[in-house]
């Protein structure tokens, strides 16, 4: 049997909560970078030039206001590629437990 033939039979006879979880599990896996991007990455992160740190500005909201008007619009075309990567990196919240510091 096929690795496709495996994982089809294992579906039929998976529990349907199992399924949801399988399902987040193997998009999760198709949106993140392969080992070699990864290493690409962390290398050019390495090769970084490291520069004086910059003096924070001090910003007021209406400087900020401004600077909007400046920036114009945002064109792109990797909305669905930055729509996966939120859903791959997304964390399931149980919000029904206690929190441990308000004790």
């Amino acid at each position: 049997m096929t690795i496709k033939e495996l994982l089809i039979e294992e579906i039929q006879s998976a529990p349907e909560n199992l399924l949801a979880e399988t399902l987040d599990f193997l998009r999760f896996l198709k949106t993140k970078p392969s080992q070699t991007q990864q290493e690409t990455q962390q290398k050019n992160a390495n090769k970084q030039i490291v520069t004086e740190p910059q003096t924070p500005v001090q910003s007021t909201g209406n400087s900020l206001l401004k600077h909007l008007k400046t920036i114009g619009t945002w064109e792109g075309d990797d909305m669905e590629e930055c729509l996966k990567m939120v859903y791959a990196t997304r964390g399931k919240v149980n919000f029904n437990q206690q929190n441990p510091l308000d004790e």
